[in-house]
């Protein structure tokens, strides 16, 4: 077993996750190898289904995530080993032809919605962050993003935020964070909660590296 360390940020969709991974990657990246891993980019291949099936999908239930390989790759991280990371492409809801390889390194930063909702994930984290942003804030970023960055009509974008993302994120997603050792408001603008968390980041891995 190597001596990598894998810190786990869960949150509700557009909570702010990415922004603080970037963070935590942004300052490590010097003095560490390290590297984003998006529980996204795990969600199940539906390429037996069609375009409009794929539409249909509830990709804000933990079922939409292929978690046993998840966490067969983190294992296989953990050993020093390299493995072959699936990717996922939001214009076509399925996973791309590109697969990603990651080398070992010494610190992986996992962000996704269930990173803190799956006891085998929690287990393999060494340090779990729950990023907790209210609800209209998450709405509105999530509006922007989807149809900027993912071509998605504001129609569809509303549809599915009413439908299941708000629904499956007060059933799976908030009473996760009662997993979390570090809960940090309002996602990347917190600066001070994420200077804190790179401070406690760093004992971890001076002691473990």
């Amino acid at each position: 077993m190597s001596h990598s360390i894998i810190i786990g940020i869960a949150g509700g969709s557009a909570s702010g996750k990415t922004s603080i991974a970037k963070a935590v990657y942004e300052y490590f990246k010097g003095s560490h190898k390290t590297c984003i891993i998006k529980q996204d980019d795990y969600y199940k291949d539906q390429s037996h289904l069609s375009f409009e099936e794929r539409v249909k999908t509830n990709y804000d239930h933990p079922f939409a995530f292929d978690n046993d390989l998840l966490v067969e790759q983190l294992h296989e991280l953990k050993k020093g080993n390299t493995v072959a990371k699936p990717t996922y492409d939001y214009t076509i809801h399925n996973r791309s032809d590109v697969v990603e390889t990651i080398t070992p390194r010494d610190v992986y930063i996992l962000e996704g919605l269930f990173v803190l909702y799956d006891e085998n994930i929690r287990q393999l984290c060494d340090i779990l962050v729950f990023v907790d942003t209210d609800a209209d804030i998450r709405f509105i970023r999530r509006l922007r993003r989807d149809i900027e960055e993912r071509g998605r009509s504001l129609d569809s974008v509303c549809e599915q935020y009413l439908n299941t993302v708000r629904p499956m994120h007060e059933q799976f997603v908030e009473p996760s964070k009662k997993y979390a050792h570090i809960i940090i408001p309002e996602g990347g603008t917190n600066t001070v909660a994420i200077d804190l968390l790179i401070t406690k980041i760093a004992s971890v891995i001076d002691k473990k590296i």
